[in-house]
């Protein structure tokens, strides 16, 4: 059996390049402002404590609300490093606009070479190709009902909620109902036959199709939604309603 490290999250930090640049991006500005702090006039030295103290304040509110709304760590992370990096450019500007442009620069050669990692995890779902769904689908040994989702590990919506699907997956899988997951970032050929568009910065991932013996009965994002330009933020609350996964929990444990 495979053993986990003790601490994940310090082991993910060294691991993964996207959470150890911004690491030694952000551990930087202490590096520059101790040895800045000699150099600054006392009018600067004391505006910039009092826009440090400020943007604590700030960024230690913005954290406890979203700890609260948030329904996964990769969401949370993703709102964090984003307040902090405009924390970051705010109080740089004090000490001199070329730090702040510095610090500009690096976070865009970030975004651009690195990504936020998604969960790794699958609970009790599967990790499918479109041809293995396929044959899952017409061959009707398996499951009755199959609910399928179709992400891209390239959209910052599918990271942001690669938790929920794996965790629905451990409370409602049973004989009658299965969890797979396909990855069109990798099999963008097969979006179009199951009537999902790639167009834009992947606006229709992920989706989530629930089929009924190879037949799909309900779908969502739906057309409801596709004339608006924004959709409900994806949580589990909202995908047990849409697709009714207590009552089919409730019917697979009474036997019908």
């Amino acid at each position: 059996m495979e053993k986990k490290h003790p601490l994940p999250w310090l082991n993910m930090l060294v691991s993964e390049t996207f959470y150890l640049s911004h690491f030694l991006l952000f551990f930087s500005y202490f590096v520059v402002r101790a040895s800045a702090s000699q150099m600054l006039s006392p009018d600067i030295t004391d505006r910039l404590f009092r826009r440090e103290i400020q943007v604590i304040l700030a960024f230690s509110v913005l954290i406890a609300i979203k700890m609260v709304k948030e329904e996964t760590w990769e969401a949370f992370i993703a709102d964090t490093l984003l307040f902090a990096k405009v924390f970051l450019l705010m109080v740089a500007l004090i000490m001199d606009y070329h730090l702040a442009l510095c610090y500009l620069v690096g976070f865009l050669v970030i975004f651009i070479s690195t990504q936020q990692p998604a969960y790794q995890g699958l609970g009790n779902s599967n990790q499918l190709t479109p041809l293995q769904l396929e044959a899952l689908l017409t061959e009707g040994n398996t499951s009755r009902f199959w609910l399928v989702e179709f992400r891209a590990l390239c959209s910052s919506t599918s990271i942001r909620t690669s938790r929920i699907f794996p965790d629905l997956s451990i409370t409602y899988s049973n004989k009658n109902l299965s969890f797979g997951i396909v990855d069109l970032g990798l099999f963008p050929n097969a979006a179009e036959k199951f009537g999902i568009s790639l167009g834009g910065i992947a606006a229709e991932l992920p989706t989530y199709i629930l089929f009924d013996n190879a037949v799909e009965v309900a779908r969502f994002p739906g057309i409801e939604f596709e004339a608006k330009a924004s959709r409900p933020s994806i949580t589990k609350k909202l995908l047990c309603r849409h697709f009714e996964l207590d009552r089919h929990l409730v019917e697979y444990v009474h036997g019908k």
